[in-house]
């Protein structure tokens, strides 16, 4: 039991020495990183060599849900609620030379939105290219092997669609005998994007005062109109100052979805990053983490999809994989239902929650879990193991192991069939 204890504790303090700078100090070095959901794939931290496999083992299944690659933002209104302050400002003659330059640049890139709200950039069509090809690489035991059974499922929205596709497209490319299966139906949307219901649902209309109250208490939007407005008297009397300013983040750092030129991002300085992404922080891990304000329910949302990867595991016999395609608003709590890392962590002091949980190195656009299943090579008897990638680092599970980052999947497997049971024992199963 002590060797135990001692690996799973190296196991985490190599977890703790990998992120030993603070998110303001990621933040205030790399402000793409405050996007949160918005964040490039492509500008996460490089990912870390893996651990070669225990002697004797060999990949022979991999089991994934990841999310669509970059996109438009979703409602027109981010784009046109900027746009009609900034036009207001300029009918009055009221913009600062920074103003109109806004103004100019938004003007250029809004007519590229028209329809195409929520759709799958070029970016994040080569995300997953990125994704499968990695996968391929990494683990050719899987996707090299001849006549390889992959199964691909997507949630019926068009960009996961399409992520879907680029990455079936790659992982075709990289070998030609693989016999690729996809599927696109509502009816797997009770797993791909469960709908909140039951307690989820009772405890998700919880904290809008809490949230409202992190926004206005990280909200400061004095510097950044006065860059853009030259009369106080229109900030103060003809705008909310404070929608403006988040709007303008949310159309910033979503930029990094599309091959542009237009940077909106140079006009917050790295403190407004950093406070406009611990507003995004609280919200999100409230809305889906395990937030005592929501009684640590949220990531419960994706029970369907957890049972979903243990039954589908529970079929495999032969060299395989499955993919599947959805949101952010599954990877999320499925990362923190799955506990990887310190997703799970229940934090009552929100003022502090970036010490403990950081949204961006969960859902990037792109995010993606990938469950790494092993068998001995010889004889094929023997204990399956398994090992976790969250946006392809390797991650701490919730059990004991002495051979960290695999675990033994019997054990792992036991521990989630426990939780999702107890859940369903309090709660109901509805």
């Amino acid at each position: 039991m002590k060797h135990l204890f001692a690996a799973a504790l190296a196991a985490l303090l190599s977890v703790a020495a990998a992120s030993a700078q603070s998110a303001r100090e990621q933040i205030l070095a790399n402000k793409y990183l405050a996007g949160s959901n918005y964040l490039d794939y492509d500008r996460l931290f490089p990912n870390k060599p893996l651990t070669p496999a225990p002697k004797g083992y060999e990949p022979f299944y991999l089991s994934h849900y990841g999310r669509h690659g970059s996109r438009w933002l979703l409602g027109d209104n981010e784009y046109t609620d900027p746009l009609k302050t900034l036009r207001k400002a300029q009918a009055l003659g009221v913009l600062t030379a920074d103003g109109q330059k806004t103004l100019d640049d938004l003007e250029r890139f809004y007519p590229t939105t028209l329809r195409r709200l929520g759709d799958l950039t070029p970016r994040g069509e080569r995300q997953h290219h990125g994704i499968a090809r990695r996968m391929a690489q990494r683990f050719p035991e899987i996707f090299l092997s001849k006549h390889v059974a992959i199964d691909a499922r997507s949630t019926v929205v068009q960009r996961c669609i399409l992520s879907m596709t680029a990455a079936c497209i790659e992982l075709a490319a990289a070998n030609p005998t693989v016999r690729i299966h996809n599927d696109v139906s509502e009816s797997l949307q009770h797993y791909l994007n469960q709908n909140w219901s039951g307690e989820v649902r009772r405890q998700g209309g919880k904290g809008r005062d809490i949230r409202n109250h992190y926004q206005q208490q990280y909200t400061h939007p004095e510097r950044f109109c006065a860059q853009l407005f030259t009369d106080p008297t229109f900030i103060a009397d003809s705008i909310d100052a404070g929608h403006f300013m988040r709007r303008m983040f949310d159309v910033a750092t979503n930029m990094q979805s599309h091959d542009t030129d237009i940077d909106f991002l140079h006009l917050f300085t790295p403190e407004e990053c950093y406070d406009q992404w611990r507003i995004r922080n609280i919200d999100w891990y409230i809305g889906y983490g395990a937030s005592p304000v929501t009684a640590s329910v949220m990531p419960f949302s994706q029970r369907n999809l957890l049972r979903n990867i243990i039954e589908t595991a529970d079929t495999v016999t032969q060299t395989q994989a499955t993919l599947r395609f959805g949101h952010e608003v599954c990877v999320m709590p499925l990362a923190c239902l799955l506990e990887l890392d310190s997703c799970g962590a229940v934090v009552d002091d929100l003022d502090r929650l970036d010490e403990r949980w950081v949204n961006y190195r969960i859902y990037p656009m792109g995010c993606n879990i990938q469950l790494i299943f092993y068998r001995p090579k010889k004889g094929r008897s023997g204990d399956v193991l398994v090992k976790a990638l969250l946006n392809e680092n390797e991650a701490t599970l919730p059990v004991a192991t002495d051979s960290f980052p695999y675990y033994r999947w019997q054990d792992v497997r036991q521990y989630y069939i426990d939780k999702l049971d107890a859940f369903d024992a309090e709660y109901g199963r509805n």
